[in-house]
């Protein structure tokens, strides 16, 4: 392999780790509402922000569009999704579908090292959830992290990385309502998450998918409740 083979590879490899750490920030700013919805998201703009290229940023934009994160609006260019009602609706039923199908499949496959998971996951999202209820608030996001570890711990033995990766996107885009919302659901969500981690240690499968059904109910309640979508 020659010099200028190598320089380019290099160069490649640079360019793609600049083009995964935009696309990380950009998607985790949309979530989070650092980017609002139906903020239109100017090219130039965000190479200033996010230190890419206009042709990287195109292709992260896609990728997002792909993901419902983002809307193409054609020669208009690009806008950060809507939140809505029938939006999160609609998401709250995806959400519920893939993770039912993977808490069956983990709940029937699941060994020890499965049950190590769920327990040190229920662990941490306990602490934090605590907190909370004492009014840290500066927690939410910490919370955000623990909730999917746990919900991920949960259908981690499903046998599926199709599935958990599909059910982490249609999360992602579940919780952003929730951190549009910027409220904590209180003792209630305590206790929906103190219910499943009892349902799956006992294998107790199909009222563990019933609690999780009105578990991500009531989380949609709570996000419409809220007044801020």
């Amino acid at each position: 392999m020659d010099v200028e083979t190598v320089v380019q590879e290099q160069r490649q490899d640079g360019e793609d780790g600049v083009a995964a750490v935009a696309f990380k920030r950009i998607r985790g700013d949309i979530i989070a509402g650092i980017l609002p919805p139906t903020r239109k998201l100017k090219l130039e703009q965000l190479k200033a922000q996010y230190g890419t290229s206009v042709s990287t940023l195109r292709e992260i934009l896609n990728r997002l569009a792909s993901e419902s994160l983002v809307v193409a609006e054609g020669q208009r260019g690009f806008e950060v999704a809507a939140a809505t009602p029938a939006n999160l609706r609609e998401v709250a039923d995806l959400r519920l579908l893939l993770e039912s199908h993977a808490l069956r499949l983990s709940l029937s496959a699941g060994d020890l090292d499965w049950e190590g998971r769920v327990v040190a996951a229920r662990h941490k999202l306990s602490v934090v959830e605590t907190q909370l209820l004492k009014g840290d608030m500066g927690r939410t996001l910490q919370w955000v992290h623990y909730d999917f570890a746990f919900h991920n711990a949960l259908i981690s033995a499903c046998g599926s990385q199709t599935l958990l990766d599909l059910h982490a996107s249609v999360f992602d885009r579940f919780i952003r309502y929730h951190l549009l919302a910027a409220t904590f659901r209180g003792a209630a969500v305590m206790d929906d998450h103190r219910a499943l981690f009892d349902l799956a240690m006992a294998r107790d499968i199909e009222p563990c998918v019933i609690k999780l059904t009105s578990h991500i109910r009531a989380g949609v309640e709570h996000v419409l409740g809220s007044g801020r979508i």
